[in-house]
């Protein structure tokens, strides 16, 4: 049993609060990652779980116990940094035995267990080398060994993956992946890359200046965004968000408008969501558009992205506004040349002038 517990956590320092009352649930085995910008408060959130930022107000309960005042040697939790942390004169063997050694663990035991660690690490033909015969990506495993090792409650990574290329990283989430798995342990993430939080999450919180802006499984978020915020975050590309005015509002749903008396695009919605003349935003994912001579939308493509099994249309519409749209790979659209565009209606979202999201027909059975 791992499970952690915050409710109206908060973190001032003076009189800057960074973290604003957040409550939260993280259950045992859960995948669970903190998403947002610089200077969301995530990193200082998860400072805060590992007893390395004092909490200001408020309670954590780990397995139901308060740890306000447990240090963080007494949590048993294990943090990997962005840093890895390494001693650069010990071996990967020692680096990994390190935390045990000081803890008094006999040898044999720590041998052990490090060998353990390096078996599901794939590190079993390093542990005589030193950090600086490691690749970025090895070195990245050995500090999640080190934590392995510890047998923790729950595993802590603050943006373990930042200092490594595309590449690695792709692989690096994959490992991942399969080390929560393999551990079946209890674990929480934090990062600034919408991408890592999508492929890794079983469930993802969204933070914004201090505060949670959704939580919720990667497609609920991608497919029910609260609020604009989470919408324009969450997925990439991007959403597109198009300022636009309520022509009509009957049973069938929303008659939107871009420019006044210009062609309509209707959205299903929930009754009395919206009421005609209001000001909304019209949020449409890139792969809800496609082009088509009849559509209502019309502009010139600027520039064409393609990459291999998809090709990204950036269009600029003859309003002045512009859209990515998402297409088939070998579709032979060049840049230059005008384009109609139609929107999937029932994919689309709808936000009021708060930035909330209107209500809307369930979108996608995987969603919850």
């Amino acid at each position: 049993m791992a499970t952690l517990t915050l409710r109206n956590v908060r973190k001032s320092f003076g009189g800057f609060e960074a973290i604003k009352g957040i409550d939260l649930d993280v259950a045992d085995r859960e995948f669970v990652v903190f998403v947002g910008p610089s200077g969301c408060g995530k990193s200082t959130l998860l400072r805060m779980i590992a007893g390395l930022e004092e909490i200001t107000d408020g309670e954590l309960a780990i397995d139901g116990k308060r740890v306000n005042e447990t240090g963080p040697a007494d949590r048993g939790l294990a943090m990997v940094f962005q840093s890895y942390a390494l001693y650069p004169h010990m071996t990967v063997r020692q680096n990994m035995g390190f935390a045990l050694r000081m803890a008094g663990v006999p040898r044999a035991e720590r041998d052990r267990k490090v060998a353990e660690a390096a078996r599901i690490l794939q590190l079993e033909t390093y542990l005589d080398r030193r950090p600086k015969e490691l690749s970025g990506g090895q070195r990245q495993r050995v500090a999640i060994g080190r934590a392995i090792v510890r047998n923790p409650k729950v595993f802590l990574f603050d943006e373990p993956l930042s200092n490594l290329d595309a590449a690695l990283r792709g692989q690096m989430r994959v490992e991942l992946t399969k080390l929560h798995e393999d551990l079946n342990a209890t674990m929480v993430y934090v990062t600034h890359d919408q991408v890592e939080a999508m492929t890794l999450a079983d469930k993802i919180v969204v933070l914004q200046a201090g505060r949670v802006e959704q939580v919720g499984s990667p497609l609920e978020l991608y497919h029910h965004p609260a609020n604009l915020f989470v919408a324009g975050f969450i997925g990439s590309p991007r959403m597109n968000l198009l300022p636009a005015t309520v022509a009509e509002a009957n049973g069938a749903g929303l008659a939107l408008e871009l420019e006044p008396g210009g062609p309509r695009i209707t959205v299903p919605s929930q009754g009395g969501a919206a009421a005609a003349g209001q000001q909304v935003t019209l949020g449409i994912r890139p792969e809800a558009l496609r082009p088509a001579a009849d559509g209502p939308l019309y502009g010139e493509v600027r520039l064409v992205e393609r990459l291999g099994g998809l090709t990204l249309l950036h269009v600029a519409l003859a309003g002045g506004k512009a859209v990515v749209v998402q297409i088939e790979g070998s579709d032979p659209t060049r840049a230059h040349q005008p384009v109609r565009l139609a929107a999937d209606g029932a994919a689309c979202h709808v936000f009021d002038a708060g930035g909330r999201a209107l209500p809307a027909p369930e979108r996608h059975p995987l969603a919850a």
